[in-house]
């Protein structure tokens, strides 16, 4: 098969858990590298491997993603693309995205932290979004923390609720990493600074890390916390 097929092939299968797909796609991933085109279709397969259940599956389809935009996973390449989240504005979406991207498969993944942090700090309510998903995309231990603060500060309730979503399911956090922002969250139930759809990300977002409910109810969820941590 030609590269374009062989990516397609083994995304979907990949996607679908076929067995040995994800480790036929790490052999050949090199070889793809500005050798597919990002059609439609192979974005769509993408997209649905990059809301796996599995995150191998993710970090296959991150793989993938920068094979097709021809990105080796080296330092020029972040500072390529951070220059142009700085100095293209059309281009920020994709290049908040892509730091992240490069961060999480191990390139400059404290630069990229910084630099999210910073554009997720910025007066444009579009770049924080994707300064939020570059966020929980990286994937690294102080993502909880800055995710965390974007939930309850940011003055947009489309980046509050984008901040919850990532901290609770899309990205690249493992499941400890997002039990570790838990004891925040128990903090942000009853936060009387929270608007009312605020709060009920909270409790969305706590249903989805633990797979636990207990309703809007912080007493409830605050024993059960309890009675877990002493375990």
């Amino acid at each position: 098969m030609k590269p374009q097929k062989q990516a397609e092939l083994l995304v979907q299968r990949a996607a679908n858990h076929y067995e040995g797909a994800l480790e036929q796609i790490a052999l050949r991933v090199d070889g793809w590298r500005g050798r597919i085109n990002l059609t439609p279709e192979f974005t769509g397969m993408l997209r649905v491997a990059q809301n796996s259940n599995d995150l191998r599956v993710r970090a296959a389809a991150i793989e993938v993603f920068l094979a097709a935009y021809d990105l080796p996973k080296d330092s020029g390449s972040f500072y390529q693309v951070a220059q142009r989240a700085r100095n293209e504005e059309g281009a920020r979406p994709w290049a908040l995205w892509m730091l992240g991207a490069l961060g999480n498969r191990g390139v400059e993944a404290g630069s990229a932290l910084e630099t999210l942090r910073e554009f997720a700090r910025d007066r444009d309510e579009e770049t924080r979004y994707w300064a939020v998903s570059g966020l929980g995309l990286l994937g690294a231990n102080e993502t909880v923390e800055s995710l965390l603060e974007i939930f309850h500060n940011d003055s947009s309730a489309r980046i509050r609720e984008h901040a919850a979503c990532n901290l609770a399911q899309s990205g690249m956090l493992t499941h400890g990493q997002r039990m570790s922002a838990v004891p925040e969250l128990l903090k942000f139930m009853d936060d009387p600074s929270l608007d009312p759809a605020t709060q009920a990300w909270v409790y969305q977002a706590l249903r989805d890390i633990t797979g636990e409910w207990f309703g809007q109810n912080p007493a409830a969820w605050r024993s059960w916390w309890a009675a877990r941590s002493r375990r």
